[in-house]
């Protein structure tokens, strides 16, 4: 009886997770869609990128190189903030702005821990007090990560479309790495997982409450974060991005959707580096909490696990609606797949993925009772 349930409840969460959880699943939101066909941005339009950065002089020139190079009708300058780097970040950014012939176009401010501050906002604000200190304040502030490769045209893309829309906050989720073995098998399930969590169509209804934003690329109106308070509003937050598309969501539209012409220029060559990638803010999607915790164990048991195992252990009455529950997140897991170009043989592996995901998630929190919670490139960030 517990076990025909248990089938029961799965294929349920499944049909509604296909049909009525704003068809995440599909990938329909992305940034070739974002701007009007043919839109250009004006060519008075001044976009400052703020571009926190500690220890990424692996990295830097050549992300830096593509924000350089963008094919921009506006203005496009750029603020890195060295977070207490101890590889010669900053130098490596001077030397390739030089390199660009663009030395006028790059200001390198020092970064440096805050109280009560998570390391990536401190920097962020730091630039942004920057910003919006100049005698010509920027129309737009472009936070980007460090580590993140742009196509030429899309701040172009980006730019027209916040304008066309309106919007606050335009942000993209970009292409992660999927080269090595663990890339291939994890990477495309934290995409699946973090639209299912924030289905972007409903991200960018205004009537909807669901709020979030990718914090590699983030297209800010200042006045409207201005008007949110700042940056301090949200200082502590270990998952910046999405404590900031809540605080925008507030001001006005805010938009987020895939890119293919963004992507990360860091590997995580092993499965221990992507391991360490999301236990660093996993306990805290769940707030900290134990009970939270559970209840996401006992969900990611019912929705992934359950019904491969019942479908092919269970009894006839138990074993159809399980089996079909399991194809039902089959067929929900390929198109994340093919954006990756992962063969979609693949997705039938998903229950395997999403018990690894479990684990991080436990891990966690295990670190974070130790208090080595929010680890990143050495300082444990988790209150």
């Amino acid at each position: 009886m517990i076990v025909t349930l248990l089938a029961g409840a799965g294929l349920l969460i499944w049909l509604y997770l296909l049909v009525g959880h704003g068809s995440f699943w599909r990938l329909a939101e992305h940034d070739r869609r974002f701007a009007p066909p043919g839109a250009r941005a004006s060519a008075i339009i001044h976009v400052v990128a703020i571009v926190p950065a500690r220890d990424e002089a692996e990295v830097i020139a050549d992300s830096l190189r593509s924000l350089l190079r963008q094919r921009f009708s506006g203005r496009l300058d750029i603020v890195l903030v060295d977070d207490e780097s101890s590889d010669g970040t900053a130098e490596v950014a001077r030397a390739t702005a030089e390199q660009e012939g663009a030395p006028d176009r790059l200001a390198v401010l020092q970064g440096w821990p805050e109280q009560g501050w998570t390391g990536k906002l401190a920097a962020m604000n730091r630039g942004f007090v920057h910003v919006t200190s100049l005698p010509q304040r920027p129309d737009y502030v472009l936070f980007c990560d460090a580590d993140i490769g742009f196509a030429p045209d899309l701040l172009e893309r980006l730019a027209a479309g916040a304008e066309a829309r309106g919007t606050v906050l335009a942000s993209l989720m970009v292409k992660l790495r999927c080269e090595s073995l663990a890339e291939r098998w994890l990477v495309p399930a934290f995409i699946f997982f973090f639209q299912k969590l924030y289905p972007f169509s409903r991200v960018n209804d205004p009537e909807s409450r669901v709020a979030a934003a990718a914090g590699g690329v983030m297209l800010v109106r200042p006045s409207a974060l201005e008007q949110a308070g700042g940056l301090a509003q949200i200082r502590g937050a270990l998952i910046d991005d999405c404590a900031l598309g809540k605080l925008l969501k507030r001001e006005g539209p805010i938009w987020l959707g895939l890119t293919d012409d963004a992507w990360s220029l860091r590997p995580y060559a092993s499965y221990v580096d992507i391991e360490r990638m999301v236990t660093r803010s996993a306990y805290a999607q769940l707030r900290y909490s134990p009970w939270r915790l559970a209840g996401a164990v006992a969900g990611m048991g019912l929705v992934y696990l359950a019904p491969p195992i019942i479908a092919f252990s269970g009894r006839e009455a138990s074993a159809f609606p399980a089996l079909v529950a399991y194809l039902l997140m089959v067929q929900a897991y390929m198109p994340t797949l093919r954006f990756y170009g992962r063969s979609r043989i693949g997705a039938f592996a998903l229950p395997i993925v999403a018990a690894c995901y479990t684990w991080f998630t436990l891990l966690s929190a295990w670190r974070h009772g130790r208090g080595r919670g929010g680890a990143w490139k050495g300082r444990y960030q988790a209150p």
